[in-house]
């Protein structure tokens, strides 16, 4: 059983990502739709200067320059007037051929953003599809587990999640205040029941867990193991320090955080609330420090 756990977090923690790359894409096409609505603006600001140097070139052209030659007192006069004309119109083609570049290039970005909205709505339409079955699949594991004696309900979860430790009896001491807020914040949640999905305040699924506790120190992290992952820098096993993220099982779908002495906070799995278990616990694959 503790395999199906596994795969059960598995699908979910991929739903998580696809619901957070699709936020981002949309983010990204709503950014390029006001980028073209900026760049649209521009041109129509521009509008009456298009229309002034139609109409010099093709009926006002002559008349501007007979009307600098006869308001000349000087040839000299008369050339550098002829030149001011010949400057403001070449800077308005100027301005107007950066714009309509810029609308162009605004108008690309968006038609890019659209399509990669779309496909982002796609992935998750598809691993919704999953998760259709996924609910199934985890009214039928729970009726399973529930079916298991104490002792085997004990042997799937530590199989999965690790032993279960016993908490530091003081606060952890972290190396910033941020860094201890996580901590302090995480561990506050002991106890709470996992449930696939969920990100708080009373029950948790392991990226949800983490979510929460940097939030509570002011950073924004998206709900998803694999999407944490890649963020911060990267941290060696010997290097961990407490708040740091540590990841397991490849690709990513399990993540916990750090409390020192070889120990971790974490939404382990269904049947087992958050808990304080080893950061060696089978799967181990990599770890990120997010703050001092």
């Amino acid at each position: 059983m503790a395999t199906a756990t596994h795969d059960l977090e598995v699908v979910t923690e991929q739903l998580n990502d696809a619901r957070e790359t699709l936020a981002q894409q949309q983010a990204a096409a709503d950014a390029a739709g006001q980028a073209v609505a900026g760049a649209q603006a521009q041109l129509a600001a521009l509008d009456a200067q298009m229309r002034q140097i139609a109409r010099s070139a093709f009926t006002g052209e002559n008349l501007s320059r007979f009307n600098a030659l006869m308001s000349s007192g000087s040839a000299d006069e008369f050339l550098a007037q002829v030149t001011t004309l010949d400057a403001i119109a070449g800077h308005t083609n100027d301005v107007l051929a950066e714009v309509t570049a810029a609308a162009q290039a605004a108008e690309q970005a968006k038609a890019d953003a659209d399509a990669a909205a779309a496909a982002a709505q796609q992935t998750l339409a598809d691993v919704t599809a999953r998760q259709d079955a996924l609910t199934a699949d985890i009214a039928d594991y729970q009726q399973q587990f529930q079916a298991l004696s104490v002792v085997q309900q004990e042997e799937v979860v530590e199989e999965h999640a690790g032993p279960v430790l016993e908490a530091p009896a003081v606060a952890v001491s972290a190396s910033s205040d941020a860094a201890q807020v996580v901590i302090d914040t995480a561990m506050a949640q002991r106890g709470d029941p996992y449930v696939w999905g969920a990100g708080g305040p009373d029950a948790f699924d392991c990226s949800g867990l983490t979510q929460y506790a940097y939030a509570a120190a002011g950073i924004s992290l998206p709900h998803s193991s694999l999407a944490q992952s890649r963020m911060g820098t990267a941290v060696a096993r010997a290097d961990l320090q407490p708040g740091d993220l540590v990841f397991f099982y490849s690709p990513v779908s399990h993540v916990g955080i750090y409390i020192g002495n070889g120990q971790m906070v974490h939404a382990s799995t269904f049947g087992s609330p958050v808990l304080v278990t080893s950061v060696d616990m089978s799967g181990y694959v990599s770890a990120r420090r997010l703050v001092g």
